[in-house]
């Protein structure tokens, strides 16, 4: 036998890598591309739940085309932001597709967080119109910060109505965020409905909640709007969802796995998933007046996607710990 062994990148190693977004939404689109020509694995994530409204899933997936295999084991607990602690955590394992053998274990943390902005720009590309030059963010936290950094990445954005329940967390959002982007205008909001109403593009981003009460109504998103949900239906109400002229996932098998548990009681039936439509099996935006929106789960395609390019990268730079298997 050989000595094996594989690399351990701890979360501090991959935000070192510091892999750009347009690359990541770059190679999130080449994933939904083959797998909307069926050749990806992606079986619906099995979860255990320890407590109310927590999760701990297990993400398999296989993209031939990134010659891309392995699995990410991530938690999310609403309560963790209290106890100092990060609400997403944990590992994504790479095996090689040729012999089965794990040779990386990195931490999810800031792929998780920039990954799942850019499947939503990715859905964006082909759902929202191009010239949209307003952005609404309800949840001020990590996705709020990543939507914008991916929304801004493709569209020419000057504006970003915020909204948090939280008004601290809103307003450490348009502080740090009118820093890093001083071209861009940050405008605080009082309530969800002034988010909606005002923006091209919205994001909500709260805790995915398996019996929500939600906020926005019918009639709140304008024609010609792109929506995008991080957090499920938390934040819709039934009507508005019916509303949208696309109402589209990233993946109709998880989508109905979800409900077999109790969500999406009163979501409707997606028109398309995401792969559907990058590979062209079915229209994104059709008219400058149709309201669409992607309610997005994250799948395991979308960290397979980026996670070999970060091994790549980190063994260029020197990164992280070998260890033997």
């Amino acid at each position: 036998m050989k000595d094996l062994s594989l690399l351990y990148l701890s979360r501090q190693d991959v935000e070192t890598v510091g892999l750009d977004l347009p690359t990541i939404i770059e190679l999130l689109e080449k994933a939904f591309r083959n797998k909307g020509e069926g050749s990806v694995e992606l079986p619906p994530k099995p979860g255990i739940h320890t407590r109310p409204n927590a999760f701990i899933h297990a993400m398999p997936a296989y993209i031939p085309a990134l010659h891309s295999a392995g699995i990410k084991w991530v938690s999310g607990y609403p309560d963790n932001p209290q106890r100092g602690l990060p609400y997403i955590s944990g590992l994504i394992i790479l095996n090689d597709e040729e012999n089965g053998l794990p040779y990386a274990v990195m931490d999810c943390t800031w792929i998780t967080a920039y990954r799942t902005g850019a499947a939503s720009a990715v859905s964006a590309k082909y759902l929202a119109r191009p010239d949209s030059k307003t952005l609404g963010i309800i949840g001020c936290g990590v996705q709020g910060r990543t939507h914008t950094e991916a929304m801004t990445t493709l569209f020419p954005i000057e504006r970003v109505y915020a909204y948090d329940i939280l008004p601290a967390a809103q307003e450490k959002f348009i502080s740090e965020m009118g820093a890093k982007f001083p071209d861009l205008e940050f405008i605080p909001t009082r309530h969800p409905k002034e988010v909606v109403t005002q923006s091209e593009i919205v994001l909500t981003a709260g805790p995915i909640l398996k019996n929500p009460t939600p906020t926005i109504e019918k009639d709140w998103l304008q024609p010609g709007a792109f929506a995008t949900a991080v957090d499920f239906d938390s934040y819709w109400k039934g009507e508005a969802l019916q509303q949208m002229d696309k109402f589209t996932t990233d993946d109709l098998a998880q989508m109905e796995y979800y409900r077999t548990l109790g969500y999406f009681k009163d979501t409707p039936q997606p028109y398309a998933d995401l792969g559907e439509i990058v590979v062209g099996k079915k229209p994104g935006r059709e008219s400058p007046s149709e309201r669409c929106m992607a309610m997005n789960l994250g799948l395991a395609l979308d960290d397979m996607a980026i996670a070999p390019t970060i091994y790549q990268r980190a063994v260029e730079m020197g990164l992280g710990v070998r260890l033997p298997l």
